[in-house]
């Protein structure tokens, strides 16, 4: 695995590693307050990103166009963005960078989906 196919894995794993600290830590406390963004990060991070890799690596072609450098930073910047975000609308310190990660992370998600669409016409 190289290129971008890697980076999406790396950013899974460090995610599902934070995720995976930050459980232990609310169940070591019994304060499970912020699970909300941890789910996020888990979900957005490890699962997507992870689908994200395998996709790139099984379709090397997609992984080369400007179209999938888009998905890559507006995903990862999505997740970076939301599961703060997550955390300060539950701590009742602001919306914004919930609302701004989600919306990056649907758009994502859309380029996604137009590259699916368009690559398996090409392979």
């Amino acid at each position: 695995m190289k290129g971008l196919s890697q980076l999406f894995m790396l950013a899974g794993v460090t995610s599902v590693l934070l995720g995976m600290v930050w459980g232990i830590q609310m169940s070591a406390t019994g304060d499970h307050t912020l699970s909300p963004a941890h789910a996020h990060l888990n979900l957005l991070g490890w699962v997507s990103m992870s689908i994200f890799a395998i996709y790139y690596h099984l379709i090397p072609t997609a992984a080369q166009t400007v179209m999938a450098k888009v998905h890559a930073a507006l995903a990862i910047s999505g997740l970076v963005v939301v599961a703060p975000g997550i955390v300060m609308a539950i701590t009742e310190r602001g919306e914004t960078l919930a609302k701004l990660g989600s919306v990056l992370s649907l758009a994502s998600m859309l380029v996604f989906a137009v590259i699916v669409a368009t690559s398996s016409r090409r392979t």
